[in-house]
């Protein structure tokens, strides 16, 4: 039966490659976006073993928080990179709930992310996601939450300003940039929870800050972090 399915898919392949949307090369099997290569050599960071981790360091002492970690290392022209870009530019969701999935297997095991409640996404602009078709954040956290076994809540935490691109800013232009466009909607239901905040990528953390911050307006709340890719300063 495995042999079957695995010519017909062969088959298929010729007359409608897929592609790896890591490498762009090898063809994973059609249930998959990423080859059996890039699976390996994805550079992974392993933060979420640890409470202090390059990660944590790059946010620590601009807002209270329990931990944080990025599933993988995001360098220029890199497969992480790669497959980011398809997730926001090239109409591939599907990357976002895939990487989701496995980074939730992972995290689901790591004892610093066994209490976490709740899993909220950094939110779009309304005129940006409908512009994209979706919030590649959203499908971040819908990955996570399947894996992790935790609701996934998106419109509690809402974007009410359209903010210019962060590409090129410093960490304080960026904060400037997202510092009043994000707006609690029902933040009571969060009293008292431990939220893991979800965003595609880490690079100076001004969006993750900004929307901490907004979040930690609600009392008793504790703020946990991940990320798919951490870009170098």
């Amino acid at each position: 039966m495995q042999q079957l399915r695995a010519l017909k898919e062969g088959f298929i392949s010729l007359f409608y490659p897929h592609l790896c949307l890591a490498c762009g090369k090898n063809s994973p099997v059609l249930s998959e976006i990423i080859c059996t290569t890039c699976k390996y050599y994805l550079p992974q960071t392993n933060f979420h073993k640890e409470k202090e981790n390059p990660f944590t360091e790059r946010v620590w002492g601009r807002f209270p928080f329990h931990t944080g970690a990025a599933f993988y290392y995001f360098t220029k022209g890199g497969r992480v990179r790669n497959l980011i870009h398809n997730l926001k530019y090239n109409n591939k969701p599907e990357v976002g709930y895939n990487l989701g999935l496995r980074y939730g297997n992972l995290l689901k095991q790591a004892p610093l992310y066994r209490d976490v409640d709740l899993i909220v996404p950094v939110p779009l602009h309304p005129r940006k996601e409908r512009q994209r078709g979706y919030n590649q954040s959203d499908t971040i956290a819908r990955g996570l939450a399947e894996s992790m076994e935790l609701p996934f809540r998106k419109n509690i935490l809402v974007r009410i300003q359209e903010t210019s691109t962060q590409t090129r800013k410093s960490r304080i232009e960026r904060l400037e940039n997202v510092g009043k466009a994000f707006h609690l909607r029902n933040g009571e239901r969060l009293r008292g929870k431990n939220i893991l905040l979800v965003d595609d990528v880490l690079t100076t953390g001004a969006t993750l800050e900004a929307c901490a911050l907004k979040l930690l307006e609600i009392p008793g709340i504790r703020i946990s972090m991940a990320t798919i890719g951490m870009a170098e300063k």
